[in-house]
């Protein structure tokens, strides 16, 4: 089939919608980690990342007319409700779980990064529904679900490392904490976010200072190192940061921009050494690969021509040229063989052959949150409707500026600027 641009944007929304809709447990509301995307799907795995996709993604649906506004309501209510009963620490949620219990699969974690991504979901999607007076009860289960987690205990590793500053990526049930934090840029600015605008135990401004924040320059561009592109996009799904900066002086967004063209640039830079690469593609993600799952990225990351569809048209709020010219390739390549039931496979190479039969939830997540901020700013408007939002980006002293373009990523006179202030 034939599609403009703005179609097969849509196009690709709508697909991914389906698979929010489809791979949900009706009773549970938990949304599969990944699915089969052409032909039939056995998954019963689900993720609680991508469960707050589907939260999020119920919104997107009903302002499109894809699904009625009470059924809509309907299926957050029913999650946000079994959420609530599923097994936890201190609020903090498994990671991979199954879809129709919510009992812990493949000996996860209790993970702080995929309960943010819940979060968030449930978060806008609370915020849609609780002006009505038949969804209130959704915004107070997501309130209940904000309140009952305590960031400190996950900073502090139960108050036995009390002057910790950065955040542990989880615990495991069997022998606690995992020794792993999030001590460098990542996409936990989301989780950091989320934690100092939280309600009650929220997190302390300094974790917002102790993060590392490496600069590194390619192509005469500058960008905050962070490999795969997800990274660079994640956090920015839900907090409009554009021509802001914070009490640092960092401008994320001027960062994430040059990103997406340092990715581009890296495989046009690379088009002698993988075919992929040659053939226009980009998006360095982590991903499905001929081995297995991969971080797949740039500077010293795997590179092995193994590019991620979503990855580049995530790039869409930052690069919207960019995306939408490498939507149109991705859709082209062997006449639609990426494209199936929930939109594009999840990577392909073509140096090795190899496409992937899936897609994941959080990447289509990703990339329909992306779009709906490209076209019409739903998710960010709703995230910064929130109460908890103003305060989260207060304590990070994220304040608007005025600059002629390129703005830099890292201003040190700004920081000290704000600092006397």
């Amino acid at each position: 089939m034939s599609y403009s641009d703005k179609q097969l944007l849509e196009e690709v929304q709508r697909r991914a919608v389906r698979f929010f809709w489809e791979k949900a447990d009706p009773t549970t509301g938990l949304v599969n980690d990944r699915a089969q995307n052409f032909g039939e799907d056995n998954e019963t795995v689900a993720s609680i990342a991508s469960t707050g996709y589907g939260l999020a993604a119920l919104p997107i649906a009903v302002e499109h007319g894809w699904l009625g506004r009470s059924e809509a309501a309907a299926r957050a209510r029913t999650t946000l409700r079994f959420l609530l009963t599923m097994p936890n620490q201190h609020g903090w949620l498994i990671h991979f779980v199954d879809r129709h219990t919510g009992q812990r699969v493949w000996g996860s974690e209790y993970s702080t990064i995929d309960t943010a991504l819940l979060l968030a979901g449930a978060l806008v999607c609370g915020q849609y529904f609780a002006h009505e007076s038949a969804g209130a009860d959704i915004g107070s289960l997501t309130d209940e679900l904000y309140r009952r987690l305590d960031w400190r205990w996950m900073l502090t590793n139960g108050n036995t490392q009390p002057d910790k500053k950065v955040i542990s990526h989880g615990a495991w049930p069997e022998t606690g904490f995992i020794p792993n934090n999030y001590a460098d840029y990542s996409e936990a600015t989301l989780l950091y976010l989320l934690g100092m605008g939280a309600p009650v135990r929220h997190l302390p401004l300094a974790v917002w200072d102790a993060f590392e924040r490496p600069l590194q320059t390619y192509a005469g561009m500058e960008w905050l190192k962070a490999g795969p592109i997800f990274i660079h996009q994640m956090p920015y799904g839900y907090f409009n940061v554009r021509h802001q900066r914070d009490r640092l002086g960092f401008d994320y967004w001027a960062s994430s921009t040059n990103a997406m063209k340092i990715h581009r640039q890296y495989c046009l830079d690379h088009v002698a050494d993988r075919q992929t690469y040659a053939q226009g593609f980009w998006g360095l993600n982590a991903s499905d690969g001929p081995d297995g799952y991969v971080a797949y990225g740039i500077s010293g990351d795997p590179d092995y021509g193994t590019v991620s569809p979503t990855g580049a048209i995530c790039s869409i709020t930052f690069t919207p040229d960019l995306a939408i010219s490498a939507a149109r390739s991705f859709y082209q390549k062997d006449q639609g063989a990426l494209w199936g039931n929930y939109g594009f496979a999840n990577a392909f190479n073509i140096d090795r052959n190899w496409s992937s039969s899936v897609v994941i939830g959080i990447d289509l997540g990703m990339a329909l949150l992306a779009i709906e901020n490209y076209r019409t700013g739903l998710i960010w408007n709703l995230m910064n409707s929130l109460p908890s939002t103003a305060p989260a980006l207060a304590a990070a002293g994220f304040h608007p500026t005025v600059e002629p373009e390129p703005r830099a990523v890292y201003r040190p006179e700004e920081r000290l600027e704000r600092r006397r202030g």
